[in-house]
């Protein structure tokens, strides 16, 4: 029989703390080519994007409208030794990010081709079946820690519903994806029946920054450099925020779970505090609003903390983490992106063990149900 210890232990008889495990919210999978959703697509499609390619709202073909400093948006070191580009190899995306970093789950937000702009809507709808199914066989089967989004193009509604539809009846999705840069603001009743289906399937929706919209990026025009598209992006999730309360979803649809993700969070006291100004000088005019924005945003709304932001003095991000609520922050690192928030050096405050229990973890699994 074990020895029962009736005094304080030992420090060397005390057992190693247990390391916190870590959900990563943002994880971004590639294709290693466009060959590997041959056998999700069908030929005609296949054929389409062989000799016609993507056609976005956007002008630019096959990149991005700014230039990057990085190819691909991606770490130097996330290149695989394989070939291909970064987060095409799950095996280095394993050794390199989800092992040494005891990542227990990892949720997919797929980039490629930009499924959320395509001009041609049935060509869209194709390329969003392909990459969900893509998801599953290529990621998800391989590795169940890696968990897939049900991407939609929001615009095209009747289609984006009958994606949801298909793949919600497999079970192993965990959010739906929309584009924050669609062609009207989100908050427009033309997508009400995408948030209507995502509450009635207890799915959260997931608003990844990027896509294009056929609009510049800021409220002022196209920017002049990336730095200032890329300071842009708290911008378009400070807009949808305020169109999604303002225009009444999260009073329509009060159990549906909005997560922003890759937007930061530096900006909401600010952006929140206005709402409410506004609201009080102009509730008349929204009388389908039962409250303050504020408590709409508490309680509906969770944001990714990639890429935190680092003020001078850690007490000020300290204030910002206390504003926003412990409880509404979900960790992400955007791997492999060069702006990646490596998880033990993110926060540049001190936080509680209970405090980064919440955010690397339990938040997360609150949300999405893990």
């Amino acid at each position: 029989m074990s020895e029962v210890i009736d005094r304080p232990l030992r420090d060397d008889e005390k057992p190693a703390p247990t390391r916190l495990r870590i959900v990563d919210c943002d994880v971004h999978p590639s294709l290693r080519s466009t060959d590997d959703l041959n056998e999700f697509l069908p030929k005609r499609w296949q054929q389409h994007l062989r000799e016609y390619g993507s056609h976005l709202r956007a002008p630019y073909l096959f990149t991005t409208p700014y230039p990057r400093s990085s190819p691909l948006i991606a770490r130097r070191d996330a290149w695989p030794p394989t070939g291909g580009p970064p987060g095409s190899d799950l095996a280095f995306m394993q050794k390199q990010h989800l092992d040494p970093l005891d990542v227990e789950f990892g949720i997919l937000q797929v980039l490629d081709l930009f499924i959320f702009s395509q001009q041609n809507l049935e060509f869209g709808a194709a390329i969003q079946r392909a990459i969900n199914d893509w998801q599953l066989a290529f990621w998800s089967h391989r590795d169940p820690r890696l968990k897939a989004s049900i991407l939609i193009g929001q615009d095209g509604t009747d289609l984006a519903l009958a994606e949801i539809e298909r793949c919600a009846k497999t079970g192993e999705y965990i959010q739906i994806n929309v584009s924050p840069r669609a062609n009207e603001p989100l908050g427009r009743r033309r997508y009400w029946s995408i948030y209507e289906r995502a509450q009635a399937l207890d799915l959260p929706l997931g608003i990844h920054v990027g896509g294009y919209g056929g609009h510049a990026p800021t409220g002022g025009g196209w920017p002049s450099y990336y730095v200032e598209e890329h300071q842009s992006n708290a911008h378009t999730i400070a807009a949808q925020l305020a169109s999604l309360v303002i225009e009444g979803v999260p009073e329509r649809f009060p159990k549906l779970k909005i997560v922003f993700i890759e937007g930061g969070f530096g900006w909401i006291p600010s952006a929140v505090w206005r709402m409410d100004q506004h609201f009080e000088r102009f509730r008349s005019e929204v009388p389908h609003l039962k409250r303050r924005p504020s408590e709409y945003v508490r309680e509906n709304f969770w944001f990714t903390t990639q890429p935190i932001d680092e003020p001078d003095e850690a007490r000020h991000l300290r204030a910002l983490i206390e504003w926003v609520g412990i409880d509404r922050l979900l960790f992400s690192s955007d791997y492999p992106h060069w702006d990646f928030d490596d998880p033990r050096f993110a926060f540049k405050t001190p936080l509680t063990e209970a405090e980064r229990k919440k955010i690397f973890s339990t938040n997360a699994r609150a949300v999405y149900k893990f």
